[in-house]
């Protein structure tokens, strides 16, 4: 980061990427990626939401979305984490219309509460974009497994919460941000907290292919509702504070070590080229319900609709997850599409 110029707002100087205090390294977006933001329509006037907007992808992601006129509400566990990130975004966009509201995905009391405030305003999009990643088994605060908990029902919670709202909203959409693993994914139904067997990285799959089933399901379900669609995208291979805090957590075999330490950030590309796709979900006119964003060359490259795995088509798994979802949440959004 030595060559990123630093806006200095207010208060003391700031090292690498962190953005404590109100000076902060600026991360302009990139020539390539100005490039395709310009095919993006104006977002002015409408709000978007992006979970897990302190950091990576979702920061990135909420850069460019005020960049085109979006406001824009940043929510995370860590509401210290998205000040900065808010900090980041004003220093990028002087004058964006950015806010922060605390969300923990791991608590569905935390998920109401943030859904209650956010149904004060007119949401016209909502990014699913916060993730955790090859943990070691732990439960949520309501005894789900961590990574199933946090990436999938947390948000089919915070979506149930808002869509009522969100399905009546021309133009509204919903992003679900998986990862290329969903391709790797299986959904274990006779075990889907890993209580008998464990393995971290088949718990991360699972919960990233319920991403994509999610939504799937909800695009069924906004096209007999109201006029919202649903979407979702993938990054491609990028190294985010994801793979960081595995490195750095978690004990890692040598050869996963040198997939996520030296062949991603050489095989794939940075956050900024990574957020694209989510953010092509959100704005694009191009987009369609139930369509799915990723990377062209599949861990790079410009984002495109790509072709999700087959087993995220299908009508009855997408079901079946639906209402075990609707039951551990105890979130109902309706009648079954």
């Amino acid at each position: 980061m030595g060559g990123q110029p630093r806006v200095t707002v207010a208060g003391h100087a700031t090292r690498g990427d962190a953005f404590r205090g109100m000076s902060v390294w600026v991360m302009p977006l990139e020539p390539q990626v100005l490039g395709h933001l310009a095919a993006l329509p104006s977002a002015a006037g409408r709000t978007a939401v992006v979970t897990g907007g302190n950091a990576g992808l979702g920061r990135e992601t909420a850069l460019m979305l005020a960049y085109k006129g979006a406001s824009v509400v940043i929510t995370a566990r860590n509401t210290a984490k998205a000040e900065e990130a808010r900090s980041y975004v004003l220093a990028n966009v002087p004058g964006a219309d950015v806010s922060v509201e605390p969300l923990d995905l791991a608590s569905l009391g935390s998920v109401a509460a943030c859904a209650e405030r956010l149904a004060e305003r007119e949401i016209d999009i909502l990014v699913c974009n916060a993730g955790v990643m090859g943990l070691q088994r732990s439960v949520t605060e309501d005894g789900f497994e961590t990574q199933f908990g946090v990436n999938h029902l947390g948000h089919f919670a915070l979506v149930g919460r808002l869509y009522d709202r969100l399905a009546s909203r021309p133009g509204g959409r919903v992003v679900a941000v998986t990862s290329s693993a969903a391709y790797m994914g299986r959904i274990d139904f006779d075990d889907l907290m890993g209580e008998r067997r464990y393995d971290r990285w088949r718990a991360y799959g699972q919960s990233k292919l319920a991403n994509l089933l999610f939504a799937e399901a909800l695009a069924r379900r906004f096209a007999t509702a109201g006029s919202a669609t649903a979407h979702a995208a993938h990054p491609g291979l990028v190294f985010t504070q994801l793979q960081r805090r595995v490195l750095e957590e978690v004990p890692v075999p040598a050869p996963e070590r040198w997939f996520l330490e030296r062949l991603t950030p050489t095989a794939g590309q940075g956050p900024q080229m990574g957020a694209l796709p989510q953010v092509f979900a959100a704005l694009s006119p191009d987009a369609t319900n139930g369509d799915f964003w990723g990377p062209r060359w599949f861990a790079r490259g410009r984002p495109v609709t790509v072709r999700p795995p087959r087993i995220a088509l299908d009508v009855t798994v997408q079901e079946r997850l639906w209402a075990v979802s609707e039951s551990l949440t105890g979130v109902a959004y309706g009648p079954r599409a």
